[in-house]
């Protein structure tokens, strides 16, 4: 079986950290740096992103057992888990599925439950970045990019998927599998259709200015999580990258209580 490629950070009690869909542990060093004063800080490339392996099937069971055989292979027992958007769906799959193997919870911006598809024209601009790759400038790229994705900090953030080969800058995802199985994604953990409980502690992070996780959400939410907390940040849906500062200190007061 393939495994999970890592970021380690630190020594101490193990926190995991999981990226959202087009995402990768790179995205995570400026605050995997600070945990790691206090903990072992890894940060997890998931399958379909940055160096992990490339497979179909995107569905969160399986992902939760990608993340379960890396864990086995780590020798780590029992970690503090915390994902952002999709992988806080991750994080709350594998809650749910295997809840001794976790500690903590901390869910970034995301609720346990079914999304309308939202990310059309990333993707087209993603297609059309790959069919005429490999690139010489990632300036090109952008601009290319630009004529799907108007935000230009969206569009930086899809830009750290293009990384330099022999040939040029190519991209590095499973492009083909992500957009196969997209609506596994943007679906619920599938162990909230089984009535399954994680009754650590919880803690879910969301964005005032994001509409992620409303509070229409939050009965399902809590009724999955009975010891939810909800701490909300002036922020969107990046709000990790958007309050760094409050998120790291809500992340790591919650870690030590």
């Amino acid at each position: 079986m393939n495994t999970l490629a890592y970021q380690r950070y630190g020594e101490g009690e193990p926190l995991v950290v999981m990226h959202g869909l087009f995402g990768s542990a790179d995205n995570w060093r400026g605050l995997a740096r600070r945990w790691s004063d206090t903990c072992a800080v890894y940060c997890l490339d998931l399958r379909n992103h940055g160096r992990s392996f490339h497979a179909l099937g995107m569905n969160y069971s399986l992902q939760a057992e990608d993340l379960l055989y890396w864990m086995d292979s780590l020798d780590l027992e029992q970690v503090n888990l915390l994902g952002h958007s999709m992988g806080g769906k991750l994080a709350m799959e594998f809650a749910l599925r295997y809840p001794s193997r976790v500690k903590k919870l901390i869910v970034a911006d995301i609720a346990p439950v079914a999304y309308q598809h939202s990310h059309a024209e990333i993707l087209q601009g993603l297609r059309a970045l790959h069919a005429q790759s490999p690139w010489h400038e990632r300036r090109q790229a952008d601009q290319l990019l630009a004529d799907y994705v108007d935000d230009v900090q969206t569009r930086l953030f899809l830009l750290t998927n293009l990384v330099r080969a022999e040939e040029g800058l190519v991209l590095r995802i499973g492009l083909e599998e992500i957009d196969r199985d997209y609506a596994s994604i943007i679906d619920a953990p599938p162990a909230m259709a089984e009535s399954l409980s994680f009754t650590g502690p919880t803690l879910a992070l969301r964005g005032t200015r994001s509409d992620y996780v409303v509070e229409a959400y939050l009965p399902d939410f809590r009724a999955a999580f009975p010891q939810l907390q909800v701490a909300d940040l002036d922020a969107g849906h990046w709000l990790h990258a958007e309050q760094a500062e409050l998120f790291y200190q809500q992340v790591q007061q919650f870690i030590k209580e």
